[in-house]
């Protein structure tokens, strides 16, 4: 699948800023499943950006304007191309990848994956309400699979009902929220039972007649790694594998690792328009 991607962001202020220091994350990233074709960012002001690897390997861009602006357009042209292979449901739990999976070595290594932040703290009573549905096979692709069908079956999509800095546990309380709220919450029952998992953010392809949601802006949904395969992506907004259709920008433990646009300026309150266009060009 080849697809080119136009993301939008405009910032208009409430005054004259004379100075801004941004930080986009809005590359989309080349691995095993996916290869960046070309990506060209335009910034009014102009503005000449500096790229580096963060620590989770995202691309990352920052820029300076030193002029006075009251306006600020941030406006990205990618081409992607992405080859999946189906990932199978139903996966063996094999006694190596038990042993795997509860090794201190796993843990060590995917430490990062497990711990809980402020995003996705999920408290022991919501997280029993979801195990009272969910149970537990021992089996953590089964377990997964299962919470993200019980999401999917039980929250809203509202896009009014949160914003971006609610956590897990209030978008569960409210059973309401967006494709990061639900992220949040299934990441932290996943790492509430040591199963190492990742925020991921990135565009979403819905194409026509199509029950999918979250094409509006970025999307975001989870990664679990899964022994012997890899990671696993998992979208609990729409309850399906994150596979062709899912356009992979950054990683990290929640959202703050991930945020597509982060800046600090000298001036008056902004407002933010984003607009997202995903184009199917090529089908495999």
């Amino acid at each position: 699948m080849k697809y080119k991607i136009e993301h939008t962001n405009e910032f208009r202020y409430e005054s004259s800023v004379d100075q801004s220091l941004n930080r986009i994350r809005l590359k989309p990233r080349t691995d095993e499943c996916q290869r960046l074709l070309s990506y060209y960012p335009e910034i009014t002001p102009v503005s000449l950006t500096k790229e580096h690897t963060d620590i989770w390997g995202n691309n990352v861009e920052t820029f300076f304007i030193a002029e006075p602006h009251h306006e600020l357009h941030i406006k990205t042209t990618s081409y992607v191309s992405i080859q999946k292979s189906p990932f199978i449901r139903v996966i063996p739990y094999t006694d190596e990848m038990k042993a795997i999976y509860h090794s201190d070595l796993f843990h060590k290594h995917y430490l990062a994956y497990l711990a809980e932040t402020d995003y996705t703290y999920v408290p022991d009573e919501q997280l029993q309400e979801m195990w009272n549905v969910t149970g537990s096979n021992g089996n953590p692709v089964q377990y997964a699979l299962d919470v993200m069908k019980y999401m999917h079956e039980t929250i809203t999509y509202d896009p009014e009902a949160t914003e971006v800095h609610t956590k897990a546990h209030e978008a569960f309380a409210l059973k309401r929220g967006v494709c990061q709220d639900f992220t949040n919450i299934m990441l932290g029952a996943l790492r509430s039972r040591k199963i190492p998992a990742r925020y991921v953010s990135g565009y979403l392809y819905v194409g026509e007649n199509s029950a999918l949601v979250g094409d509006a802006a970025t999307h975001a949904w989870v990664e679990m790694m899964v022994p012997g395969i890899g990671w696993v992506g998992l979208d609990p907004t729409n309850n399906v594998e994150a596979l062709e259709q899912h356009i992979r920008v950054g990683v990290g433990r929640d959202y703050n690792d991930t945020s597509p646009v982060e800046g600090v300026y000298r001036g008056g309150s902004h407002t933010l328009d984003v607009k997202v266009a995903v184009q199917l060009l090529e089908q495999n």
